[in-house]
């Protein structure tokens, strides 16, 4: 099972926001941001942090795929 971040990008473009304004907004790195693009793992306090940036829930930012 992998996951897959689609979700975080079609929420980015519905709030009109910028990678980068997210990286500000919720506290975390361009290294972060990065492993986010490349569909790598990161923490479940990362999650935590732009489900609170971005006001949503974990599925507009994540989803896991067979």
């Amino acid at each position: 099972m992998s996951v897959s971040y689609n979700n975080l990008w079609k929420t980015l473009i519905d709030k009109n926001m910028q990678k980068k304004e997210l990286c500000e907004l919720a506290d975390i790195s361009t290294y972060t941001m990065g492993r986010l693009k490349r569909g790598e793992n990161v923490t479940v306090d990362t999650i935590e942090k732009i489900c609170k940036a971005l006001q949503c829930d974990i599925h507009d930012v994540l989803e896991f795929k067979d």
